[in-house]
C-alpha cells in the first residue's frame, strides 16, 4: 500500500540518498563520508596516477592542437585545386610545409589538424550518445527486471553476438557517409556495453533501503531511476564513457582506412593513414607516421584516463 508523505519530505529524502547509502554501508562495517570528501578522495587518487596525468596532458594538447592550431597555423584544406597550384604534391618536410604535404598538395600539419577534428569530434559525440541511450536501457532493464529485463537484454545479446566492425561496414554501406551518419552509427554499436553495465549495477542499487523507502512514499519508478538509480551509478558512467571516446576514435579510424570515411574534402585520420599507406614504401614517412602517431598518443591517453578514474571512483580507493 503506498502511503501518502508530503512533496517537501519526498525532497528531502531523496536529496540524501546518496548520504542515506553511505551510512547503511558505515553501519555494515564501513565508514562514512561526505560528498565533499567523494570528491576530494576521487581528485587525489587521480593525481596520484602520473600515466593519467600525462594521458590527459596529451588529450588537452591534441584538442587546443586540432582546434586552436588552425587558427596559428593557417593552411587551405578544402579546395583540392588550389592546393595543387601553390604546393607540390608528396613534397618532403620543409620550412614552408613543416610535414611536408600530401598526394593532393595539402599541407600534412594542417591535414592532421583538420583530420584530428573530425576524429576528436565523432568520438565525444559518439561517445556521449552511446552513454546516454546505454544508461537509460540498462537503468530501465535492471530496475523493472521480469520480462521487461529479459527482453531488453536478449536485444543486446543479439547485437553484441554480430561482429562490430561488420555492422559498421554494413551501416555505412548502406547509407551514404557523413559526418552526423558516422556519430550515429558508432553511437549505435557502442551503447551496448554501458548498457550491460548500468544494468548489473541497478540491480544492486535496487534493492537498497533508500530506494525501497521511496517506493513507500509514493516515487514513481520513472523518478526513482533518474533521481537515485543513475546517479548512484555515475562512477560508472565516467570510466565507461572515457573508454568509448577512444573506441568510437579506433571505429572511426577503421572505418576511415578502407574507404568509408568522412568524404571529400573532409578527412580523419583513418582515411589519411589510408591514403598514406600507398606511398610509405617509396620513402613518404610523413604521410603515414604522424597520424599514426597522433591515433596512438590518443588512444592510449584516453585509457590512461579511462584507469586511472576507474581506480579513483572504486570504493575501496575511496575510504582508504
Amino acid at each position: 500500500m503506498t502511503v501518502g508523505v508530503p512533496l517537501g519530505e519526498l525532497e528531502q529524502l531523496e536529496a540524501s540518498s546518496v548520504v542515506r547509502t553511505d551510512q547503511s554501508d558505515a553501519a555494515s562495517g564501513g565508514e562514512g563520508f561526505s560528498t565533499g570528501g567523494i570528491a576530494r578522495q576521487t581528485l587525489r587518487v587521480f593525481a596520484e596516477n602520473k600515466l593519467a596525468l600525462v594521458g590527459a596532458g596529451v588529450i588537452v594538447f591534441f584538442v587546443l592542437f586540432c582546434f586552436l592550431g588552425p587558427v596559428f597555423y593557417s593552411t587551405n584544406q578544402a579546395d583540392t585545386q588550389e592546393a595543387l597550384l601553390y604546393s607540390t604534391q608528396n613534397s618532403p618536410p620543409s620550412l614552408q610545409h613543416l610535414l611536408g604535404t600530401d598526394p593532393a598538395g595539402f599541407d600534412m600539419v594542417g591535414r592532421v589538424m583538420y583530420g584530428g577534428t573530425v576524429s576528436l569530434e565523432v568520438g565525444f559525440a559518439a561517445a556521449g550518445l552511446a552513454t546516454v541511450i546505454g544508461v537509460v536501457w540498462g537503468a530501465v532493464s535492471g530496475f523493472f527486471g521480469g520480462w521487461v529485463d529479459a527482453l531488453m537484454m536478449r536485444i543486446v545479446d543479439v547485437l553484441l553476438s554480430v561482429p562490430i566492425l561488420f555492422l559498421l561496414i554494413v551501416l555505412a554501406v548502406i547509407f551514404k557517409p557523413s559526418l552526423p551518419l558516422l556519430i550515429l552509427v558508432i553511437g549505435f554499436v557502442a551503447w551496448l556495453v554501458p548498457a550491460r553495465l548500468v544494468r548489473g549495477e541497478t540491480l544492486s542499487l535496487r534493492v537498497r533501503e533508500y530506494v525501497q523507502a521511496v517506493r513507500v512514499m509514493g516515487g514513481t519508478g520513472r523518478r526513482i531511476v533518474a533521481r537515485h538509480i543513475i546517479p548512484n551509478t555515475i562512477g560508472t558512467i565516467v570510466v565507461n564513457a572515457t573508454f568509448n571516446v577512444a573506441d568510437a576514435i579506433l571505429l572511426l579510424a577503421a572505418l576511415g582506412f578502407i574507404g568509408l570515411g568522412v568524404p571529400l574534402p573532409a578527412t580523419d585520420w583513418g582515411s589519411m593513414l589510408a591514403n598514406g599507406v600507398n606511398y610509405a614504401l617509396n620513402g613518404y614517412w610523413w604521410e603515414i607516421y604522424p597520424t599514426g602517431l597522433a591515433i596512438v598518443l590518443v588512444v592510449v591517453a584516453f585509457n590512461f584516463v579511462g584507469d586511472a578514474l576507474r581506480d579513483a571512483f572504486e570504493v575501496r580507493l575511496q575510504r582508504r
